[in-house]
Formats: C-alpha cells, sequence, structure tokens
C-alpha cells in the first residue's frame, strides 16, 4: 500500500507483505487485539445523488478520519493525458467559488487537523484527521470542492510544473523508479496498468488546464465516491450531515468504462535501464490472477501466503538463505497485491552482493519458489506465516485512519465491508498444498518479465532535494 500524499512507484512500496516482518504474534493474541481496535459496527448509506457513506464507530478517543475515495485513478487514463489523475488531485486545493488556493488545508489546520491526498492506478483519495466535533466543517469543505472546484489556467500553470518536478524527483532521478517504470510498461501491452501513475513527462508537459477539468467533470460525482469516516462519532448524526452536505451535491453523467484485456504473454520479456546508482538490481515479475470472487477463489490466498513464505518476515527463506546464510544478495523481497481494479502480479527482487551479479541472482530467485514448488511448506511455517499475516491486518485497524483506509480502499475497488473479515479467514484457511500448487503453477518463463538495472557513476555534485511545495 502506498503512503499518503504519494502516488505507487514500485514493488517496495506496493508489496503487500513489506510490513509483515516486524509483527511476531502468536494466533491467540489476534482475538483480544482485534476486539480492543474498534468497537463498533459499521453502518452504510446510500444518498439520494448515488454518493455511498460508510461509518464506523471508534470511541477510545474523541478523533475521527474522514476519507472521500474517487474510483478515478490512472487506469482509467488516455493515451495523451497520463498523470491527469495526479495533477487533478494537486488542483482539488486549489480553491473553490468560495474559498482561494490553500485556504482548505489552513482551515484543517486551524481546526487542529491534518490533510492530504494520494492517487493511485485505482483510485484517487483526501482525507483529514481531526476532533469529532469538527467533522461537520470538513463534510462541508469536501462537498464544497467537490461541487464548485475552480480549475483556472493560471493556477494549473504554476501547479503542472511542481508535479513535473515531482516526477523529476521521485522517478528521474531515483534509479530503481526509473527500471519500475520501464519494466510496468514492458511487461503490459494493451492495460493502462503499463503507464505511470505520476503520467509520461512528455505528458504532463502538453498538459492543460482543460484537461484536468475533463477529468474532474467526468469522474468526480456523488455516485462514483465513497465516504469513509471511523471515529468518536454516531452513524445517525453522520448522516444527517452528509445529507446536508454531499446530498446536495448533484450528480453528473459517468463515462462508461470500457474493457481493457492484457492480451496473453506468449514468452519471456526483458527491459534494462542503465541510470546512476549505487548497486545493480534485478526485478522479476509474472503474471497471476486477482481475487475476483471473496468466497470462491482461492489461489489468490495462497499467492499472498507464498510471498509471506518467501519474504514476510526477517528470517522468511529469501532473506534466511540468500543474504544470511550464501550472501549473495544485500536484498531480496517477494510480494503480491491480490486486490486491485487491473491484473495482478507477483514480484521478486534483489539487489547482488560485492562480486556477484544480476545474472548470478536470477536463477536463485527462480530456485526459492521452485523448492516451494518441489518440496512444500510445513504445516509450523505456514502457521507462523498465517499468525503474521492476521496480525498484520489487526494491527492496521488499531488507529481510526488505519480503518478508514482498509475499509476505503476494498469498497472502491469493488468489495464490501463484509468481505474484508471474509479475506483474513481465506487465508487462514490456505493449506500447504495451496501454496505448493500454485508455486507449480504461476512462474512459467512465458509469463515472466525480468528488469535490470545497471548502474552508472552517481555525480557527487547532483542533488536530489524535495521539491519545493509538494505537499500532496
Amino acid at each position: 500500500m502506498k503512503q499518503p500524499g504519494t502516488y505507487s512507484s514500485g514493488p517496495w512500496m506496493a508489496r503487500m507483505t513489506a510490513t509483515l516482518g516486524t509483527i511476531a504474534l502468536s494466533a491467540t493474541l489476534l482475538a483480544p487485539l482485534a476486539a480492543r481496535a474498534a468497537d463498533g459496527e459499521v453502518t452504510q448509506y446510500t444518498l439520494k445523488n448515488g454518493l455511498r457513506l460508510v461509518v464506523k464507530e471508534d470511541h477510545r478517543s474523541p478523533t475521527v478520519a474522514h476519507m472521500v475515495w474517487y474510483k478515478a485513478g490512472s487506469i482509467d487514463e488516455y493515451n495523451g493525458t497520463t498523470g491527469v489523475a495526479h495533477v487533478l488531485e494537486h488542483m482539488m486545493f486549489k480553491g473553490t467559488k468560495t474559498l482561494k488556493p490553500g485556504d482548505f488545508s489552513k482551515i484543517v489546520a486551524g481546526l487542529g487537523g491534518r490533510d492530504n491526498a494520494f492517487t493511485s492506478r485505482d483510485y484517487t483519495a483526501y482525507f483529514q484527521q481531526l476532533q469529532a466535533k469538527n467533522l461537520k466543517r470538513v463534510f462541508e469543505l469536501e462537498a464544497d470542492r467537490m461541487a464548485n472546484l475552480q480549475l483556472t489556467e493560471a493556477e494549473f500553470k504554476k501547479e503542472i510544473q511542481v508535479v513535473m518536478e515531482e516526477r523529476r524527483w521521485r522517478t528521474d532521478d531515483q534509479a530503481q523508479s526509473k527500471l519500475y517504470e520501464a519494466f510496468m510498461a514492458t511487461a503490459y501491452q494493451a492495460n493502462p496498468t503499463r503507464t505511470p501513475v505520476i503520467g509520461w513527462m512528455n505528458d504532463l508537459e502538453s498538459l492543460t488546464y482543460k484537461d484536468a477539468r475533463h477529468w474532474y467533470n467526468t469522474w468526480y460525482t456523488p455516485q462514483n465516491a465513497v465516504v469513509v469516516v471511523v471515529g468518536d462519532v454516531k452513524p445517525a448524526q453522520v448522516k444527517t450531515w452528509a445529507e446536508g452536505t454531499y446530498g446536495q451535491v448533484k450528480p453528473k453523467q459517468l463515462e462508461e468504462r470500457k474493457p481493457q484485456e492484457e492480451p496473453k504473454q506468449e514468452g519471456v520479456r526483458r527491459i534494462e535501464v542503465k541510470a546512476p546508482a549505487e548497486n545493480p538490481y534485478v526485478m522479476m515479475g509474472f503474471k497471476a490472477p486477482k481475487l475476483e470472487n471473496v468466497d470462491k477463489d482461492r489461489d489468490p490466498y495462497a499467492l499472498s501466503v507464498l510471498a509471506a513464505v518467501l519474504d514476510g518476515y526477517s528470517g522468511a527463506r529469501m532473506n534466511r538463505e540468500l543474504v544470511q546464510d550464501s550472501k549473495v544478495a544485500t536484498q531480496v523481497g517477494a510480494s503480491y497485491d491480490m486486490t486491485g481494479r487491473g491484473p495482478s502480479m507477483f514480484f521478486l527482487d534483489a539487489t547482488p552482493s560485492d562480486g556477484k551479479t544480476v545474472a548470478d541472482l536470477e536463477p536463485l530467485l527462480l530456485a526459492q519458489v521452485k523448492k516451494v514448488a518441489e518440496q512444500g511448506v510445513t504445516e509450523q511455517e505456514l502457521a507462523r506465516v498465517k499468525a503474521q499475516l492476521v496480525a498484520a491486518q489487526v494491527f492496521k485497524r488499531d488507529s481510526v485512519f488505519g480503518q478508514a483506509m482498509e475499509i476505503g480502499q476494498n469498497l472502491i475497488i469493488g468489495f464490501s465491508v463484509k468481505d474484508i473479515d471474509t479475506m483474513i479467514e481465506k487465508v487462514k484457511s490456505v493449506t500447504p498444498a495451496e501454496v505448493q500448487s500454485v508455486a507449480q503453477r504461476y512462474f512459467s518463463p512465458d509469463q515472466m518479465t525480468v528488469g535490470t538495472l545497471f548502474p552508472l557513476p552517481i555525480d557527487p555534485n547532483e542533488k536530489h532535494n524535495k521539491p519545493k511545495g509538494l505537499t500532496h
């Protein structure tokens, strides 16, 4: 999952299992933790204009997390205007008919809260964290910019420069980000998953405020949004406030989404990138199924567990065998995200140790999966991995913001609130035979894309500072 205020830029940011290694809890501890994490039921409403409102009570402190999720991300963009979803996210802070540029965040700060936004392939989301007593005010603010955003050419010209500098800082000046961008454009040919969330630089250079306005008029409409509220609130009161604010926004005509199926891959694809970097690096991706039917699908859950078996904690297989024991790599990773509006991929990546090359690591990474395919996993190993996977989910719910994130992400990509707990139970039910089976079936060379970073010398005089004005 990407961090708020950023866009996804590589498997090291998006990997499902990246945070699992820091949590080592026995399964017996999970139930009381889950009970402590939240003390209220989820209440859902659909307003007359089509907006979905989800409220979850959590009365541990007098605070609230408020999020607005739009089902509009880079996966919805067209060639020539890539990056417009992220650009519009920036422009949403540039004023309405009643607010000047920057006023939105100033008002939230004045209420003692904080706000930000983030864009991904699947969605764009805006959030505030503040005292629960001020929730109605941020409802007013968000509903205002949902309906009355002012997109001026002057403000757009200033902000597009910030976005282009952000691209330079996060992608063009980051060797692994450049590789990931080229990798995705190689792995996918037709599906818009191939384009970077930040957009191609040439598209950013030619974007206009009219493009941003078209995006806003197309997707920023109540029936394409989910509002999530978690905290010290009462659902009935929240609904009343929502009806008086969001409920007054007139819906727009939604554009029809067309399927963009990816043609079947029929052979290994390779991409090489040469860029200033300290170390070489290799990443390997395999086309894998995503979760479609929460109750009936099994492979996505097994693939999630496989990723955790390989790289779910500090002593997991890949780190133990390739970094700690044989010392052929300084870093290794395995990741898989089973949810999303676009296609899914299972990633392996590594950085070779001194004296080793990426060519040395490729067969060693594949051997880790092959070992599971041939020998399987033990019940004891699987139990440990499952406990950590579930613990990671529980700890996400230990904050109101974590709960709001979990609810919003799942709803906006098409799942229901009840599906969230079902997914956890399904992961817990994965068997050793299922893990072995997916290791045997989804790692064919014909489904593999390999990206290699060859480092060039780093200019010691080159500075890579965060661009001024970058807050969203």
